[in-house]
């Protein structure tokens, strides 16, 4: 982030009249708590480029917009619709359906959102049902009670892995920035570590469990990857949600690790992960009936996970009693990770750390609850997710 943010200023120094360095350092800003700053940053760059898509992005992103920014907004619709290249008119349609979604106005703030998952779909492989299902099915022959019950050869004693995992958008954010706000632990974000082990040992991994020369090879690895972003920490947390895919093989290769899974109302859920703009890989976020499909294959994936992991290792955290409960959740957390109470795990807002995740201005606030039953603001427009249950999965 350092190296970055050394490259933006240079820049910025170097070509005072180009509006991408400025947007970078509020980018920068903002990942690292630095709201007002990142906001002001932004709106430096759309005085030289009010074309700049990414500048519009990251204001929307810094803060909760009002009915105050209305004007600057209509700018930016008369802008989006001047003839832009689709990437950077769905990055205008996300922001503008942020803005209209925070003050109010649902069916604009939809219609913006659908405008820019329709682009984002044209430019992205399709998401392809069958083959999650097909994926899905593998990993619930493979990891059998009987399986996960054997304590293999080459597995780690380690319990400084902590895997917060869940749907996008379900709360892992705000659990990876509770724990992280405790002395003796490390807040590491998202890490591509068994997504990629995966995809390298595909062969051996898609028809069986790892022999114990590469389970103690994926060991090492990973608690490599922990150093580098901690050596001191106790706990460190890898909030991935892909994770969610890999439980059996991350227990098998470390039976100490505990593995928190935050459980939101589906409906909610799906709903945040279609107004939010992901990378391509994420690609079933882009259409209200993949997102249904997603999450009633994930939701058999997780069952499966509860039944067949030991109960010690497995903690389920219900988005909305956190939020209604902080500090009895709070607790519990801290304690099924083996770590004593600290008081400033109630404080996660103040604590300073980077954040780079669609998240960045919610970890920064005091717990809220407007976000849950969000979804009925937007209830006659959702109609392939209303077949979720309503209640916690």
């Amino acid at each position: 982030m350092r190296d970055a943010r050394e490259s933006f200023e240079k820049a910025a120094r170097l070509a005072p009249g180009d509006a991408r360095p400025l947007a970078g350092l509020g980018q920068i800003a903002g990942s690292e708590g630095r709201l007002v700053e990142a906001e002001t940053l932004f709106q430096r760059a759309l005085n030289i480029d009010p074309r700049l898509p990414t500048a519009w992005s990251g204001l929307t992103a810094s803060r909760r917009m009002t009915t105050a920014d209305s004007a600057w907004f209509k700018r930016a619709e008369e802008i989006a619709d001047s003839g832009f290249t689709p990437v950077e008119e769905a990055t205008m349609r996300y922001a503008i359906g942020k803005y209209y979604d925070d003050v109010g106005d649902f069916a604009r703030a939809f219609r913006s959102y659908q405008r820019g998952n329709e682009l984002e779909k044209k430019r992205t492989q399709p998401y392809d049902r069958a083959e999650r299902t097909r994926f899905v099915d593998d990993l619930l022959t493979l990891y059998t009670p009987e399986v996960l019950a054997r304590a293999p050869a080459g597995s780690s004693d380690s319990a400084r892995p902590v895997f917060v995992v869940g749907m996008p958008r379900s709360g892992t954010s705000l659990v990876e920035q509770i724990i992280a706000s405790h002395p003796a632990a490390h807040g590491a974000g998202e890490i591509a570590f068994w997504n990629r082990a995966v995809r390298m040992h595909e062969n051996v991994l898609r028809k069986g469990l790892p022999d114990e020369s590469l389970c103690r090879q994926l060991a090492a690895e990973y608690l490599r990857v922990l150093a580098g972003h901690s050596e001191q920490a106790l706990r460190v947390v890898d909030k991935a949600p892909v994770n969610c895919d890999y439980l059996g093989l991350i227990h098998y290769v470390f039976p100490n690790a505990r593995l928190i899974y935050m459980r939101r109302d589906p409906i909610d859920t799906c709903l945040s992960c279609y107004f939010q703009q992901f990378s391509a890989a994420i690609n079933f976020t882009m259409d209200l009936a993949d997102l249904a499909h997603y999450y009633r294959v994930h939701e058999r994936l997780v069952a499966h996970w509860r039944s067949v992991l030991p109960s010690e290792v497995f903690l389920d955290v219900p988005y909305a009693e956190l939020v209604a409960d902080q500090e009895s959740w709070s607790r519990k957390i801290v304690d099924f990770i083996r770590l004593p109470w600290d008081a400033r795990c109630l404080e996660f807002h103040k604590t300073e750390r980077t954040v780079t995740t669609a998240s960045v201005w919610q970890v920064r606030q005091k717990i809220y609850s407007s976000s849950v039953g969000r979804w009925r603001n937007y209830q006659k427009f959702i109609g392939p997710l209303l077949s979720l249950s309503h209640a916690d999965s």
